[in-house]
């Protein structure tokens, strides 16, 4: 009987340390999630002042964002998602690049900042999250992009 149920908890193991490993909290519901406003869409066009990586909340993994200057704005806080997800993908950013965000415009910090749900660099889209916010890692695994 030992055995058997040994030989249960073995073939469970695959699927407990894949739960364990998580989004690093971005796919929670969240104080931080919570922000994204779907009536706060935004477009806006601007170069790459600096890629940075941030810690949005206590819990959560580092994420990367950009900071976009912008004509009308000034600098701009552009929040991508987790760092795993945006280091996995064929569009990469770098200071200097001009692009075009669509995205929910929030305060963060006390601050105006910006949830990406796309981002377009020359004819390269990148698209993070769906019109109500919804992020593309949900279910997404390094090498099997859903």
């Amino acid at each position: 009987m030992q055995f058997i149920i040994g030989l249960g908890f073995l073939m469970l193991l695959p699927f407990v340390s894949s739960a364990q490993r998580g989004s690093g909290g971005w796919c929670t519901p969240n104080n931080y999630s919570r922000l994204f406003n779907p009536q706060s869409i935004v477009e806006l066009k601007g170069t790459i002042v600096a890629v940075e990586k941030i810690t949005p909340e206590a819990g959560m993994s580092t994420g990367i964002h950009l900071v976009v200057k912008t004509e009308r704005s000034g600098n701009m806080s552009v929040h991508l998602g987790p760092s795993w997800y945006i280091d996995n993908q064929d569009v990469q950013f770098s200071a200097g690049d001009m692009v075009v965000v669509k995205g929910s415009k929030i305060t963060y910090n006390n601050a105006p900042a910006v949830i990406a749900v796309s981002v377009t660099k020359g004819d390269q889209v990148l698209t993070l999250r769906d019109k109500k916010g919804n992020p593309a890692w949900n279910g997404w695994r390094k090498g099997r992009r859903q």
